[in-house]
Parts: structure tokens; sequence; C-alpha cells
């Protein structure tokens, strides 16, 4: 297992510093031209849950005005104190930050009526790598591997990773447990997963 982590932990050391080293024109091509391959995904009604970036993460702030303008219904992740499994509440951009989380305060925390994954009908997450059958390499804290284990056996949410092409790669290391992505979007394009199961 020692082995197992550590070789997690340099892949992350890696990838973060691929994504933060993004010459900033690239970076905001390279962001727009993502968001824009995520439109598809936005219907009217559609429960969409995103993340709020932080650091050099991809921004998704062109994506969720648009969800918005078309009539989706957007949802960030709420972090329950002492738990992992993530609720989502709904956003609306423009709305105050209501609550910041202690832990890291760039996270902020919206009030309003809370709904599990299995409530959302796609879920775009964030990731720091992921390779070529749909494997995600989170941050390591495991919200999203917890999240995800309680929608087995549900109706589970289309999971669309989001980031940049330099973040994918051949292989990641991976465990009994994990649940592939179903897509991954980049600037190079909106990559499909064979999936068995969840839905796509």
């Amino acid at each position: 297992m020692p082995v197992f982590a550590d070789a997690k932990t340099a892949l992350r050391r890696h990838l973060r510093r691929l994504r933060q080293n993004l010459h900033p024109r690239e970076r905001q091509r390279a962001t727009r031209r993502s968001n824009r391959l995520l439109y598809p995904l936005i219907k009217r009604g559609r429960r969409i849950g995103v993340y709020w970036a932080v650091g050099s993460e991809l921004s998704l702030a062109d994506f969720i005005r648009t969800a918005h303008r078309r009539g989706a219904q957007v949802y960030l992740p709420y972090i329950e104190r002492g738990r992992q499994r993530l609720w989502f509440t709904p956003y609306r951009p423009g709305q105050a930050q209501e609550r910041a989380q202690k832990r890291n305060p760039a996270i902020p925390q919206f009030a309003g009526t809370r709904i599990r994954a299995h409530g959302l009908q796609v879920l775009v997450m964030p990731l720091v790598g992921v390779d070529g059958q749909g494997r995600r390499l989170g941050q390591g804290g495991g919200f999203y591997d917890v999240t995800l284990a309680h929608t087995r056996g549900r109706l589970q949410p289309r999971r669309v990773g989001a980031g940049f092409a330099c973040q994918q790669v051949d292989a990641l290391p991976s465990e009994p447990h994990d649940m592939p992505l179903n897509a991954f979007v980049s600037e190079a394009g909106y990559a499909r997963f064979t999936m068995t199961e969840g839905q796509e």
C-alpha cells in the first residue's frame, strides 16, 4: 500500500506542475474551448453538479453562466463537517458567499436544499489526472470516491471529468472500488470511455 500511495503522490505532484506551468494565453484558450465542449450537457431543467475551481484547476465559470441562461439547475458540492460524502446545493451566478469552509476558505459553501449525487443527472468533476480508461486521479481527500461509492445500485449521474489535455496520461494506478468517468473534457476534445456501469 505505501508503494501504491507513493506512486499516486508522485503523479499528483507531476501533473499539478504541468497544469500550473501552462502559459496564461494557452490556459485562457484551453479554458474557453473546454467550457464550450461541455455545452451539449446542458438541457433545460437538468440537474448538473459542478465544482468551484481552486488554484490551477480548469474554471467552469462560462459553463455555469451558460447553463443558467439555458435553464439548467446548477449545484455545487457542500462539505459536511467531519464527513467525506458530499452534498450538493443549488447555485446561481452572483450569489453571495454564505459560509466558507474553515479548512479551505477558497471553497465556498452555499445554503439551500441539499441533495445527494444520485439526485443529479450530470456531475462535472475536477481532477489532477485521468487515463485512457477513464480512471480519475483526484486531490487525495477521497470526497468524490466516497460520494460516488454511495451511488452504486442507484440511478447514477453521468460522470464527466474536466481539465487540461496535459492532465491525461496512458495509465493510472487503480483500486477495485474506483468508479471510472464516463467522459473527460479538455481543450483536446470530449473523450468518451466505455463503461461497465453507470450511464453515458
